[in-house]
Order: C-alpha cells, then sequence, then structure tokens
C-alpha cells in the first residue's frame, strides 16, 4: 500500500493521457522528510529532458521547518530516475510528436522509497475540455436519476 503524497488532479483534465510509468525521483534529507508531511506540490510541473537525463521542473516542495539553514530550494529542478530505453522513448514522443511528459502522483511505496508516476500526454484543446466537463456532468446526473428511481 503506498502513501500519496501529491497529486495532479488537473492532468487529466488538461492532458489526454497516452503512457503512464514509474520514476525514481531524487530528493535530499530534507525535501524527504517535508513529503512525509505531505508538504508539496506538483500541480504546475512536468518534466523535460536535458543532457541525456530527466528533470521534474517546478515541482514545489515546501522548506522542512526544523531544518534552518541546511533546508533545500522550493522549486529547484530534481533528477528523475528512469532506464534508459524508456528514457529514448520518451525524448522521441516529446521532440518528434510535441507531447508532454506530466507528473500524475508523488507517493512513497511500499518500501518507503519516493516515486513519481508520470504520463507521456498530450494537450487538449478547448473542445475537448467541454466535451470532458459534459460527459461528466451527464454521467454524474445520470448517477442521481438512478439513486433517486429505486
Amino acid at each position: 500500500m503506498s502513501k500519496v503524497i501529491a497529486e495532479n488532479r488537473r492532468a487529466r483534465f488538461d492532458y489526454m493521457i497516452e503512457d503512464t510509468m514509474e520514476a525514481g525521483i531524487v530528493l535530499t534529507g530534507t525535501e524527504v522528510k517535508a513529503c512525509r508531511l505531505g508538504r508539496a506540490t506538483i500541480t504546475e510541473s512536468y518534466a523535460s529532458p536535458e543532457r541525456g537525463e530527466l528533470f521534474l521542473i517546478n515541482a514545489n516542495i515546501l522548506e522542512y521547518a526544523p531544518a534552518n539553514q541546511f533546508n533545500h530550494e522550493p522549486r529547484r529542478p530534481r533528477k528523475l530516475l528512469v532506464r534508459k530505453r524508456q528514457l529514448n522513448r520518451l525524448v522521441g514522443a516529446v521532440e518528434r510528436e510535441g507531447r508532454t511528459i506530466i507528473p500524475l502522483k508523488l507517493y512513497f511505496n511500499d518500501r518507503g522509497v519516493a516515486k513519481l508516476e508520470i504520463a507521456l500526454a498530450k494537450g487538449k484543446k478547448l473542445h475537448d475540455k467541454r466535451a470532458a466537463s459534459k460527459d461528466r456532468d451527464w454521467k454524474r446526473e445520470q448517477g442521481r436519476l438512478l439513486r433517486d428511481k429505486s
């Protein structure tokens, strides 16, 4: 059973998710302690391939108060750990097909190791978002109708 630290719920609304995978994330000691307290957000972040590695950009892990001067920078780029084959596939999709790598969920796995669920995604247009919203509202209304009927 994994413990979810942060979830990017907006991602499924803004993007069409094509493929998901798990990646390790390199954190400092104070970042891990802040994550264990649930003081992280990944809503506005994305992953970017740079210099043959994958980095998480714009993720916000708040400072750990008891660390004082030994704290980390809250929005620093963090290295993601993926296999070479996965990295090559992600880089190819980003460069050739114009896809985006977005984080979906930051969590601790069963062994207590911080992991990030990332997805290869394509941005939705405004009309796609409207259609998704309309479908979601209709499903909610159907549920109400069925519940009231019985």
